[in-house]
């Protein structure tokens, strides 16, 4: 057993001695190439030939003028600035007025968005067309437009509805659930050219149309028109005969 671990040994070593015998030789034969290559003279290239550019073409102060007009420094700068300014948006009609009652909690106005449009009523902070209702006495209404503030007397507009003539009834509407409902209508919002009942404003009492011309005690409909001093002038309403 020893024997044989001895010839196993010896073999071993045998072909380490001959693996380290032939890689010396292989460094030896590329460090004999390597010290050949670096003795032999360098070539050198002749340099490509060089072919010149060509001159540029002479400047021209005229080509820059636009440079010079612009340049923010420059004394001889043009001052001459365009400023392209938008036109401004046209306003559009205001709102016509039919009637504006006075009583309750806050005023109430019958308007129509334009010209033979069904009117409805508003209160302030409601919008009609493009155009918000920001107030409204017995003398003026002031609406808002692109933050603008814009007040025109009330007798202004609802002379102005009046002239537009009263709508049909099924074009009346209704007023907003959400506003109290009065009981009377100054009679200096009613004008236009038709007699009778108008607009229901609740507990079965109808407003006097625009340009009611009827004595009070006229029965039309079933209904009586009564008119009544108020502190705001006379007070028109048509109520259920009994």
């Amino acid at each position: 057993m020893k024997r044989r671990l001895l010839a196993v040994n010896l073999i071993l070593a045998a072909l380490i001695a001959a693996l380290g015998a032939h890689l010396r030789g292989t460094w030896l034969e590329e460090r004999a190439r390597e010290q050949q290559v670096r003795s032999q003279p360098l070539r050198v290239l002749p340099a490509p030939p060089i072919t010149p550019a060509n001159a540029p073409a002479p400047l021209q102060a005229a080509q820059y003028i636009e440079i010079a007009q612009k340049m923010l420094f420059s004394k001889d700068r043009n001052p001459n600035v365009e400023e392209v300014v938008a036109p401004p948006k046209p306003m559009p009609p205001l709102p016509v007025a039919h009637g504006v009652f006075l009583f309750g909690d806050a005023p109430t106005v019958i308007l129509s968005e334009k010209a033979g449009a069904p009117h409805k009523a508003y209160r302030p902070g409601q919008t009609v067309g493009e155009f918000k209702l920001v107030a409204v006495n017995n003398k003026e209404i002031e609406f808002e437009w692109e933050g603008k503030s814009i007040k025109r007397s009330l007798q202004e507009l609802l002379e102005e509805g009046a002239k537009q003539g009263a709508p049909s009834a099924s074009t009346q509407a209704e007023a907003p659930a959400a506003a109290p409902r009065p009981a009377a209508t100054s009679s200096s919002a009613l004008s236009g050219a038709k007699s009778g009942p108008g607009v229901d404003i609740g507990a079965s009492v109808r407003a006097c149309a625009p340009g009611d011309a009827s004595p009070a005690g006229t029965v039309q409909d079933g209904m009586r028109k009564v008119i009544t001093d108020s502190p705001f002038g006379k007070v028109c309403r048509w109520e259920p005969v009994k």
